[in-house]
Parts: structure tokens; C-alpha cells; sequence
């Protein structure tokens, strides 16, 4: 006999229902959301799982991951869909969102979606830092183009490898600026430090062999000074 099972993922725990292939409910749990709690119970040998749903978000690329690495018949489904399924109950509980997409699974009525590698994910959340910093740097020093314009100091064009520079030749002579712009200053200044320094960000910028693409394909690797573009079109499916 086919089973079907629904997971309700939230931060701390997830919610379980198996299902059988005549619809009747033969099991529901609630555990800890961590993939060996969740595998202590799908790994059952009373169990042939056909399919077993989780909704899209913050904790369901890690579980997921764990799932098919287990072998079990893991599928992520889109959010919205999942959510207007759902609406249909009359009581919006864990217990019976986990009902749900169990009842999901096993009529076929879901819509997939795809889940990324870790290694797309690491890049991800390296291109995303890299920016944050740079966004943070950027809106530190024109902040400070704007409070020094009020003592009559104007920075000009200049770009930002000699900005720090210029700021420090137009205070040199007001030694209460000087101190409260390096306070301010500072973090901006380890930004962009971070940026230009940190081994995996100068790897990726430089080109060498041994960052990977998005999609792990050969065509998306940049190496032996190639052109970057490639890879940036890459990282933008991210």
C-alpha cells in the first residue's frame, strides 16, 4: 500500500500526516523541525511513501536536502498554491495544514518547485553579503559627503580608492572633524576592505578556476582570465 505524507514546517517544529492511498489518516505527529526528527519517523518500515510535500520557505532547501539524500520521495511546493489549497479549511491549524498536503499528495494537486543545490546556495549568499556590504559602504560615504558640505567642505568628484584621501585633506586642518570622520568612516572603510580582500570574493572577482556556477555546467565557469560576463548572467538566475 501507497502513503502519502504532509509536512507543516515552521521554525521550531513540523507538523506530520501520513496518509494511506484510500485517503485515511495513519499517523499524525508533531516533532522538532531538524531532519533527524523528521527522518526518525518517515524512514518507518511500515511505510512506502509515493510522496511526501513541504511548502517553500526559510527551512525547506535544508530539509528537503535531507530528504532526497535519504532517498525518500520529497516535493517542494510552491507557496502560493499550497496557500490556496489551503484557504478551502475551515480551521487554520498545524495539524491540519499537515492534513492538507498530505490530501494534496495523494490527489496529485500541487505544483513543484525547484530546489537548489547547496553549491548554488553558497553562492547565493555570497553575491548577496558582497552586495549588502557595498550597498552599506556606498550610503556611509555619501552620508558624509552630505555632513561635511555643511562646514563648507565639498568632497567633488573622486572615486573610491582615493576618497579617503580626499576626506582626510580637507580635515586636516579641524581636528574635531578629523576625529568624529573617522568614527564614521570606519565602518565604511572595513566594508570596503571585506570586499576587495575576503579569499572567496577575490577568487570570484579575479576569475580563477575553482569557483563554481549556479548550476554546476561547465559554461558558467570563469577561469584563465575569461570574460566575468558569463558568470555574472549565471549568478543572475540566483
Amino acid at each position: 500500500m501507497d502513503h502519502f505524507a504532509g509536512l507543516d514546517v515552521s521554525v521550531k517544529e513540523t507538523s506530520i500526516c501520513i496518509v494511506d492511498d484510500t485517503g485515511g489518516i495513519v499517523r499524525e505527529v508533531k516533532v522538532a523541525s531538524e531532519p533527524d526528527a523528521l527522518l526518525a519517523v518517515l524512514k518507518s518500515q511500515s511505510y512506502h511513501f509515493k510522496r511526501i510535500g513541504l511548502e517553500a520557505g526559510p527551512l525547506s532547501q535544508w530539509l528537503f536536502s535531507a530528504l532526497a539524500e535519504a532517498g525518500l520521495p520529497a516535493i517542494c511546493v510552491e507557496t502560493r498554491h499550497m496557500r490556496a489549497v489551503l484557504q478551502a479549511q475551515i480551521n487554520k491549524t498545524d495539524r491540519n495544514d499537515a492534513r492538507g498536503i498530505a490530501r494534496m499528495m495523494r490527489a496529485g494537486l500541487y505544483r513543484s518547485v525547484h530546489v537548489k543545490t547547496l553549491r548554488s546556495q553558497k553562492l547565493r549568499m555570497l553575491l548577496t553579503h558582497r552586495k549588502l556590504l557595498q550597498s552599506k559602504a556606498i550610503a556611509i560615504e555619501n552620508d558624509l559627503r552630505g555632513t561635511l558640505r555643511n562646514f563648507g567642505l565639498k568632497v567633488g568628484m573622486v572615486g573610491k580608492l582615493k576618497f579617503e584621501a580626499r576626506i582626510k585633506e580637507l580635515v586636516e586642518n579641524l581636528p574635531d572633524l578629523t576625529v568624529l570622520v573617522e568614527i564614521a568612516y570606519c565602518p565604511a572603510r572595513a566594508a570596503r576592505t571585506d570586499c576587495r580582500t575576503a579569499p572567496a570574493l577575490a577568487g570570484y572577482r579575479s576569475g580563477r578556476r575553482g569557483v563554481p556556477a549556479p548550476d554546476d555546467s561547465p559554461r558558467c565557469w570563469a577561469g584563465g582570465g575569461a570574460d566575468l560576463s558569463r558568470h555574472r548572467r549565471c549568478a543572475g538566475a540566483l
